[in-house]
């Protein structure tokens, strides 16, 4: 009996002299506690075609993206991630944060990353469903702003909270996400130009697994190439629904007073919805809309059909047909044929 309680004693010395040192020490000497680093990317090209008499048939065969990204964590709770794209004239990094995330509940994130402004924006491309993002997007968070900002990518210079409150059922999922950010106001890789910052927003409730309903708030200012501040001002409300390959999105958004004098309030909706055929076909269908200046003379009509032949989690082909009805072209009415492929490693 005495040796039993003695192998036990020594067990519990033992345990409790193991648990000591997977104790994080905090120290420039320290070298432990770091995952190894993953390197990973994605290609996303192929074949583009366009009826629209000035658009010589679309651009043909194209890479729209070549990603290469490095992410880790230390301590478990600072993560961080690198991700640049390297294809095109001027390679570039895309991502660049580290992030504090010890609690589900608060979280905080500085460095260059996703504004937090609609529900598609933060998705990654392979997730999008069909071949890019809305208009809404594009337009309202940083795509080809509607306001002459190029294209950031729906990415800004900042820092940013957020967190998942209130676990619920069985699940445990989590009833409120929300985000709020502050930012330069300029895009990607470019240094602050003014006084003012950028705040983004959101709150999102999730009353059942998987179903978010949200709303998005945007105030802040860019300066253009001739040194004028234009006000952003944008709200943004939708939901956002994925569970078990099922997909539906919808969203409205609107820039509040017009944010440029000889225009008036643009605005933008989309709705998105995805069905599982085979576990290797998806098809997508989306109706994408929007109004430069509010009004029926400035719509921009896009409905799409899409298939997704998802062979492998890291391999992926689209099909994808494109109706366009835009007022503000002489040739209003024009089609596309996209035909992509996407592979991650």
């Amino acid at each position: 009996m005495k040796k039993l309680i003695l192998i036990l004693s020594a067990l519990m010395v033992t345990v409790s002299a193991m648990a000591q040192e997977e104790t994080p020490k905090y120290s420039y000497k320290q070298t432990g506690f770091a995952s190894v680093p993953k390197v990973g990317g994605y290609i996303i090209g192929g074949y583009k075609y366009s009826d629209l008499p000035t658009a010589n048939g679309g651009p043909g065969f194209n890479c729209r993206l070549i990603r290469l990204y490095v992410d880790g964590s230390i301590f478990n709770d600072f993560k961080y991630r690198i991700q640049f794209q390297a294809n095109g004239t001027s390679p570039h990094v895309k991502d660049f944060f580290i992030e504090w995330a010890h609690w589900k509940e608060f979280s905080v994130k500085m460095g260059q990353f996703k504004r937090a402004f609609t529900f598609e924006n933060p998705m990654n491309p392979w997730d999008v469903g069909v071949g890019d993002f809305s208009l809404l997007v594009q337009k309202f968070a940083g795509m080809g702003d509607r306001l002459g900002e190029a294209n950031m990518g729906g990415r800004d210079v900042g820092i940013q909270i957020q967190g998942d409150l209130f676990p619920i059922g069985e699940k445990k999922y989590r009833l409120l996400h929300y985000q709020l950010g502050v930012y330069n106001g300029q895009g990607i890789n470019v240094a602050d130009v003014n006084r003012a910052k950028d705040i983004i927003g959101t709150i999102q409730f999730q009353p059942i697994p998987g179903l978010f309903i949200g709303a998005f708030g945007w105030t802040g200012y860019w300066r253009n190439a001739e040194g004028t501040d234009l006000k952003r001002e944008r709200i943004s409300a939708g939901l956002k629904y994925d569970y078990d390959n099922w997909t539906v999105r919808a969203e409205y958004a609107t820039a509040i007073g017009g944010e440029v004098a000889e225009s008036g309030a643009a605005d933008a909706f989309y709705v998105t919805v995805g069905v599982p055929v085979l576990p290797w076909l998806k098809v997508y269908a989306k109706w994408d809309e929007f109004r430069a200046a509010g009004t029926p003379e400035s719509t921009h009509d896009l409905i799409s059909a899409c298939l997704n032949f998802r062979l492998h989690k890291n391999l992926n082909f689209q099909v994808e047909y494109r109706y366009h009805n835009n007022k503000v072209l002489a040739n209003p009415q024009y089609n596309e044929v996209w035909l992509m492929g996407y592979i991650r490693f």
